[in-house]
């Protein structure tokens, strides 16, 4: 199998209906016969190639998936209508009542708000540890655990997570590691490094545009199938569905997936290395002043760098807030959430992605008012920009 993500997807061919370099895009919800047996085998699973309604699968989702899987290294996958639908997914398929998980603590706060809140209506409990402590989440497993579930790179503290560890703490126990590794495409291969099952929301890197909400659960056919099925698959009960154009979308926008990457992290590697030296608390994976560095170094696939992503602490949310305000004013990004677009954005996480999280947790697991994420964009002139960050930066009285 070939080392590198981006060779996977580049070698899948699709072809459209009509000879187009684009698959056809299949706008259907439902889909027909010539014979009433193909259809019950279908709705049993039992027939290859058909399709019967767009909330199980559709020819231009199947696309998608296939495409990701190739670039996560794993047998399948399934699209869902948003990260969300894809990661709650996942946790219910594998829990049920009377069941646990052990999660990182510092994780996306959509996720975080689902097994603080809304599992345990359904009695499922969670253990939230320091996934950098792995006597700390070996601790945390009960009889009843089912799951490890961490970011590969977490949101928005940036811890990275020891996924060959973690998988060998998982196997021991008879439990799935499942990693979101929304951070992270092409970077980190946690399949590779021994993850079950891998999980991305589509709407930030991966499309790259902020146009299109999307998720996407990557794993064993089997697991996948287990999703799917439609007596007790949580996401064809669910019914988390991306929508066929949407699909197609976010397949032409991966093609490019390599190049934005690369220049992401490019970008964000030199704006995190000139504000550390100016005296700034930058936390990037790529500094040698991150605690996680050296491990980073010995999970990532080098050509692609260490990320888009990176914070600064400025020591108070009022700096923070008013710096973000002047650099939208002079046009270096955006105040706004999500990560991954062709633009710089930022926000403070502890207000904003993070709010789920009670203040006197946020304080325990180090996620301070002051902290700005910023998802460096694909600026040409980065050195331009360095310099134009730095004049707003003594402008609010930061540096």
């Amino acid at each position: 199998m070939s080392n590198k993500p981006a060779n996977n997807i580049q070698d899948l061919q699709y072809f459209g209906e009509f000879g187009g370099v684009n698959p056809s895009i299949s706008d259907s919800a439902t889909y027909t016969f010539l014979h009433a047996k193909t259809m019950l085998d279908t709705f049993e699973g039992h027939a290859e190639g058909c399709y019967l309604y767009s909330r199980h699968t559709s020819p231009s989702n199947l696309y998608l998936s296939e495409a990701l899987a190739a670039m996560e290294f794993t047998e399948t996958a399934n699209v869902a209508a948003s990260g969300m639908g894809a990661i709650t997914s996942v946790f219910l398929q594998v829990c049920g009542a009377g069941d646990h998980i052990v999660s990182s603590r510092t994780i996306y706060g959509g996720s975080y708000a689902f097994l603080k809140n809304f599992a345990p209506k359904l009695n499922i409990t969670t253990s939230f540890v320091d996934i950098t402590s792995l006597e700390k989440v070996e601790a945390a497993i009960t009889s009843s655990t089912k799951m490890i579930y961490c970011e590969a790179i977490s949101n928005p503290l940036l811890e990275v997570a020891n996924i060959s560890e973690l998988s060998k703490i998982a196997k021991k126990h008879n439990i799935l590691l499942v990693v979101d590794n929304t951070f992270s495409p092409l970077i980190i291969s946690p399949q590779k490094l021994g993850a079950d099952v891998t999980v991305h929301s589509l709407t930030k890197f991966i499309n790259g545009t902020n146009d299109t909400v999307g998720g996407v659960v990557c794993g064993t056919q089997e697991f996948i199938n287990s999703l799917r099925n439609v007596n007790d698959g949580a996401a064809m009960l669910l019914g988390p569905v991306m929508d066929s154009l949407r699909a197609a979308s976010v397949l032409k926008n991966l093609r490019t997936l390599h190049i934005r990457i690369k220049k992401h992290s490019e970008n964000a590697l030199y704006l995190a290395e000139y504000f550390e030296k100016d005296g700034l608390k930058v936390v990037y994976p790529g500094l040698k002043s991150h605690k996680d560095h050296e491990l980073f170094k010995t999970m990532y696939n080098k050509e692609y760098g260490f990320g888009g992503i990176m914070t600064v602490d400025v020591g108070t949310l009022e700096k923070a807030n008013e710096l973000m305000e002047l650099m939208q004013h002079d046009n270096l990004g955006y105040l706004a959430v999500s990560l991954g677009f062709y633009k710089t954005l930022f926000s403070a996480p502890g207000t904003s992605t993070s709010s789920e999280i009670p203040e006197e947790e946020q304080k325990e697991m180090g996620l301070s008012n002051g902290i700005i994420r910023f998802s460096i964009g694909l600026d040409n002139d980065i050195e331009r920009t360095y310099r134009a960050m730095r004049k707003c930066m003594k402008q609010v009285g930061v540096l």
